[in-house]
């Protein structure tokens, strides 16, 4: 799946069971069980192949954590169940805005979002909003 090219991306997440996860200098983040949405970019030499290593995380086959999703991603109540792209797409907080955030500053310290992660009632609410979110700002 690897990709040079790069551009925005939204990692769709499934959380089996209400948890805790510690996520870095965020401290202690409180997850009802359900459906997520992490939005990120990648640009830069690698492009998408972040994503790719989100993937890896998300599998154990990875350890590192340097962004506050990889914290919830290397839980072991959460699947990576697929992502949408937005490519050569620098749209990043525009996506992240036009979803509805559920942690105030996941994943946005580099910016003034209230959250890059989002959640929905189940997976077709969640696919169809990320959908719609890329959509609109491509």
């Amino acid at each position: 799946m690897s990709d040079s090219t790069g551009g925005t991306y939204t990692l769709l997440l499934e959380l089996a069971r209400d948890v805790t996860v510690e996520v870095g200098a965020l401290g202690p983040v409180a997850l009802d069980a359900g459906w997520y949405a992490y939005t990120g970019s990648a640009f830069g030499p690698g492009g998408f192949s972040r994503v790719d290593r989100h993937y890896e995380l998300a599998t154990g086959e990875r350890d590192t954590r340097h962004w506050h999703v990889d914290y919830l991603l290397g839980h072991p109540a959460v699947s990576l169940r697929g992502d949408v792209r937005s490519v050569d797409a620098d749209v990043e907080c525009a996506v992240a805005r036009r979803l509805d955030a559920v942690v105030p500053g996941f994943g946005c310290s580099d910016c003034d979002c209230e959250s890059h992660l989002a959640s929905a009632a189940d997976r077709r609410a969640l696919e169809t909003q990320v959908q719609a979110a890329h959509d609109s700002v491509e």
